[in-house]
């Protein structure tokens, strides 16, 4: 659903970005505001496309679901692919390291 949000959103700003002028014929072209309030409408009926059409939206969501599962599967892969190829073990950071024999007493806290 978002995606339909996002692509009413460009498309309206392209509508803005169209050159003013007039038409083939010497008609008055759609002005700016025109073309906002048209855009507006647009994303209104997108927005009750799941009001009329539930099985659109439920196959959309379904879809985007799917999609980011692979994408994100596909960013696993590459990572894993570039650290093979790229990554170095980091020697200089030891972090949680103990070392394996104390030979000293630990210090007592003094008593208050």
């Amino acid at each position: 659903m978002g995606f339909l949000f996002r692509t009413a959103f460009w498309f309206s700003l392209v509508l803005l970005l169209l050159p003013l002028g007039t038409g083939p014929d010497g008609e008055n072209s759609v002005s700016p505001l025109q073309a906002i309030f048209a855009a507006r409408e647009a994303v209104g009926d997108l927005a009750g496309i799941c009001e009329r059409k539930p099985d659109v939206c439920e196959t959309g969501k379904a879809a985007m679901q799917t999609i980011g599962v692979r994408a994100r599967e596909s960013a696993r892969i590459a990572y894993e692919a570039l650290d093979q190829q790229f990554g170095q073990p980091d020697t200089a950071t030891q972090t949680g390291s103990v070392p394996a024999t104390d030979d000293e007493p630990a210090v007592e806290a003094p008593a208050h």
